[in-house]
């Protein structure tokens, strides 16, 4: 069996709703990310997933992953792994885009990075080790991390410089599973959050 990864992005904060990008402040979910959380994981626990019940399971150590983790029913076999964390923006902290382009026009993540945090570099070095770590053994991997972060994975699992995720979008509580076609790394299922409709 060619080993899968699936992403479980935390359910809805404030600042995710907000907009406000969020990277090593540690804020808790909303009510609307705990309900999101549940509905996730009773959807995991239903077939086809049935539980998951070979699955390796990491976790963000970041309250609003480790916690939708938790109340997905995952935490009893989740380990924390820094390596999920959420991009760390520096200066950009709690800022939303709008409020980054006042300072700063034409302003992209992907491609500019932030002034005092993390590298482009950076990101994409972690999300290499999370797709080694997934493809280190014949199981599939559960993760419960953040959007950026998630995105960057997939970039990578696909073989593409980080500077992809700008193209694909994460929702939050969305589930997204990497898989195989042909023999090659491929999106399976991306940005799905039919557990919450």
């Amino acid at each position: 069996m060619a080993p899968r990864i699936l992403l479980a992005r935390h359910g809805q904060t404030e600042w995710s709703q907000l907009g406000r990008h969020t990277g090593r402040t540690d804020i808790p979910l909303l009510d609307e990310g705990v309900r999101g959380a549940k509905l996730l994981g009773e959807r995991l626990h239903r077939a086809p997933w049935l539980g998951l019940p070979d699955v390796e399971v990491r976790t963000s150590p970041l309250v609003r992953a480790s916690e939708t983790c938790a109340l997905a029913g995952f935490a009893d076999r989740a380990r924390p792994w820094d390596a999920l964390m959420e991009y760390d923006y520096g200066a950009y902290e709690g800022l939303t885009t709008e409020q980054i382009h006042a300072q700063r026009p034409g302003w992209l993540l992907w491609r500019d990075g932030v002034p005092d945090g993390e590298t482009l570099a950076q990101v994409a070095a972690r999300a290499d080790a999370v797709v080694e770590w997934a493809c280190s053994a014949e199981r599939d991997a559960l993760v419960f991390a953040h959007g950026h972060i998630l995105r960057a994975v997939a970039a990578r699992w696909l073989g593409e410089d980080v500077s992809f995720g700008a193209r694909v979008k994460l929702a939050p509580t969305s589930l997204s599973v990497l898989d195989w076609a042909y023999g090659k790394p491929a999106l399976g299922r991306w940005n799905d959050t039919g557990h919450l409709e």
